[in-house]
């Protein structure tokens, strides 16, 4: 994957050396930034790329609040009392528990500590020591050691083995502590994906999380890196597992667009030409997204997720109008997939965005045509 990435940025240098685009009809090209038929993102609303939000996909200030406050006061019973308000079998939980781990792993990293120098993150390690039996604090403690895994050590390595064993016994901790509750299961996927567990194995964790949330998008995105080539999987089972969440999703959930995620999984290191972004696989899995996305509530914490991957594969297959479409729900957050695989996620997607502005102005679009 990491090679793919490569390969674009190389493709797309000369938008990124020179991100000011002209408007032609049918023709995109480069021209100076004080051209008269310059196009501008910012015409458009669109914030600033140093104003790009690299943490989260979507919104939520609340969370944001929040973590204002536990990182500047060092306190995590504010992070406590929004967990504990936010319902267990959603989305959102997960995504906060992610948020919350996330942002103490990021803080150890930046002050591991030293000698008169408390080590970042020591919120949470408060939180553990003063309430060891809050399944939330026991859930966001699993997911940091699973982030640092990935962080700090290579796969295969016993520094790696070692922290995601303590993961593991982390989330079995976090279980007990909330019998009905599936996010320590949908932690433990990252843990059976790192140490390598058996299909059986991954299978029978499958089935506790398909007990407690059967619909819930996180756990299948999660779920889906295990069955991918590149892991313990192939691409045929990696595209039946996409699939079959597809064909049971209930009536207006995002599983319709796990196709799309698969499909992103396996994209082969050379994609130069245009035409395989018009492939009949591609094609399929951008258009049940796309039904996804318009028969999803308004406020599904995961919709987001699915309008940045659109993104990608829109603008990719010169479908302007409707990246921009995309681009007016998300623009300001871009901690998603798959810009945060890049090491600088918000250069990523300002450059796709770029295109997608070039590319709408080119065919006769305008901020006053552009629906909001």
């Amino acid at each position: 994957m990491e090679i793919l990435w490569v390969l674009i940025a190389l493709v797309l240098l000369g938008f990124v050396l020179l991100p000011f685009l002209r408007r032609r009809r049918g023709a995109i090209g480069l021209v100076s930034p004080d051209h008269p038929d310059a196009a501008d993102p910012a015409n458009y609303g669109f914030v600033r790329e140093e104003e790009l939000d690299i943490r989260m996909p979507g919104p939520d200030q609340d969370l944001l609040d929040v973590l204002d406050v536990v990182q500047r006061t060092q306190d995590y019973r504010a992070a406590q009392q929004l967990l504990a308000g936010t319902e267990t079998e959603g989305e959102q939980r997960w995504q906060r528990v992610q948020a919350f781990a996330g942002a103490a792993s990021l803080e150890l990293q930046r002050r591991p500590g030293g000698v008169g120098e408390s080590p970042g993150g020591q919120w949470l390690r408060v939180w553990r020591a003063e309430a060891p039996k809050d399944a939330g604090g026991a859930a966001v403690h699993a997911e940091f050691l699973v982030q640092q895994a990935w962080r700090t050590a290579s796969p295969g390595t016993d520094d790696f083995r070692i922290i995601m064993e303590e993961a593991k016994a982390a989330c079995g901790e976090a279980a007990l502590l909330s019998p009905g509750d599936p996010i320590p299961y949908i932690v433990e996927l990252s843990v059976a994906r790192g140490l390598g567990y058996s299909q059986k194995d991954f299978e029978q964790l499958w089935l506790k999380i398909l007990d407690r949330a059967p619909a819930h998008m996180g756990a299948h995105l999660a779920a889906l890196h295990y069955w991918c080539e590149k892991w313990h999987g192939s691409r045929d089972l990696a595209y039946s597992f996409a699939e079959a969440a597809a064909a049971r999703a209930p009536k207006g959930s995002l599983l319709a667009a796990m196709p799309l995620f698969a499909v992103f999984e396996h994209l082969p290191e050379v994609t130069l030409v245009s035409s395989f972004w018009q492939s009949e696989v591609v094609t399929k899995a951008v258009h049940g997204a796309l039904h996804a996305v318009h028969s999803a509530r308004p406020d599904d914490p995961m919709l987001a997720h699915v309008r940045h991957m659109l993104v990608l594969f829109l603008v990719r297959g010169e479908r302007w109008s409707e990246a921009m479409s995309q681009l007016v729900h998300i623009d300001g957050h871009v901690g998603a997939l798959p810009w945060t695989l890049s090491a600088d996620p918000a250069a990523e997607f300002a450059v796709y965005r770029a295109l997608a502005v070039a590319g709408y102005e080119a065919n006769g679009g305008s901020p006053a045509s552009l629906p909001h």
